[in-house]
């Protein structure tokens, strides 16, 4: 599938978390949390949010289709870059937790796709115009970051006990790691956006090759990270299209929370 702007964006995402339901698949707990990431960028456009709201539409287009793209290869062949061949090959294992899914997938598209779908909105000199809509990015991502980490809570009751001890330590450790690999994915797109397809193939193969040595580290984490994530795992709702559902009904909850509070 290719989109053609940022509502063809979210009706791709939308395609895929529906099959995702269908099929008990779970390659549709990233694709719920970045169909509501894409939801609230799509609604900052159009509240005239960012400096240029055309452009982040096709921003946020061309990252998406590096999304798809992805997806697509996965489907047909099993190919694609490194990073999202470790994510995408991780859907079939019932012991990996529902939060490493959503971190294979959020380590790929920002860790690679990011910089890439920066550079080719704003190639050369005119990527430095695209930084402060860049950034403020973050703030969408660490509000959907917020809810998606309650949606979690209710279908992972360990972990919802650790975020009360931890006075949701999992989640400000989550939002930070967004942040700063946003902060270094800006820095990938300038350097790509500076540079000949010659030059920017290699970049992007050293990214992939960053991304995946990454993803391996979310999927198979030493110490007593292990153990705390078979305990988590033995607690969570092994239900994946109700997973999926849950998740893709996040930022839905505010909204209604806030109706009842009034």
């Amino acid at each position: 599938m290719a989109a053609g702007n940022i509502d063809e964006v979210v009706d791709g995402l939308a395609e895929v978390v529906r099959d995702a339901r269908r099929d008990g698949d779970r390659i549709g707990y990233f694709a719920a949390l970045y169909r509501q990431v894409t939801v609230e960028v799509r609604t900052a456009i159009h509240q005239g949010q960012f400096d240029d709201g055309a452009r982040m539409d096709r921003f946020d287009t061309y990252f998406g289709n590096r999304y798809f793209e992805a997806y697509d290869a996965w489907r047909r062949d099993r190919s694609g870059p490194r990073c999202w061949r470790e994510a995408f090959g991780l859907l079939d294992d019932s012991d990996t937790v529902i939060v490493q899914h959503l971190l294979l997938g959020v380590n790929a598209h920002i860790n690679l796709d990011l910089a890439v779908a920066a550079a080719r909105t704003c190639p050369g000199a005119s990527i430095h115009t695209l930084r402060r809509d860049f950034l403020l990015i973050n703030d969408i991502l660490g509000r959907v970051v917020l809810e998606v980490q309650d949606s979690i809570d209710a279908l992972s009751p360990l972990l919802s006990l650790l975020d009360r001890i931890g006075a949701r330590t999992d989640e400000r450790i989550l939002d930070f790691s967004i942040r700063r690999s946003r902060q270094e994915a800006w820095h990938d797109a300038v350097l790509l956006a500076g540079q000949t397809e010659e030059e920017q193939a290699e970049t992007i193969e050293r990214l992939d090759i960053r991304a995946a040595v990454l993803a391996r580290l979310i999927a198979r984490p030493g110490g007593l990270v292990r153990p705390a994530l078979e305990l988590i795992h033995a607690t969570e709702s092994d239900d994946v299209p109700a997973v999926v559902a849950h998740l893709d009904r996040a930022m839905e909850r505010p909204a209604a929370r806030r109706s009842t509070d009034d």
